[in-house]
């Protein structure tokens, strides 16, 4: 479960001005958090389709997120990926 004061820790290392809550960096960022969160949880609940579909939207989410960024500014999506590990 995120907690207020870890997604607004997240906010903080991913916004670009003072008053950013919904940036792409910070949504991206945000959504990978809760992403990695679910995938613990499935590894012990096998059977949880219901919390494995709402994965997989959160993944699709992501992705075009990434796209949008990778589309206008291919330097800020560098940047998110080196930062949050998601590309190999």
């Amino acid at each position: 479960m995120l907690t207020k004061e870890k997604k607004n820790s997240i906010i903080e290392d991913y916004r670009l001005t003072d008053a950013d809550t919904g940036s792409p960096e910070v949504q991206v960022a945000l959504l990978t958090t809760r992403i990695n969160e679910l995938t613990e949880h499935l590894k012990t609940h096998k059977k949880d389709h219901s919390s494995r579909r709402g994965l997989l939207k959160m993944v699709g989410t992501r992705s075009s997120l990434l796209k949008y960024v990778r589309n206008n500014d291919i330097e800020r999506y560098r940047e998110i990926i080196k930062k949050l590990g998601l590309r190999k």
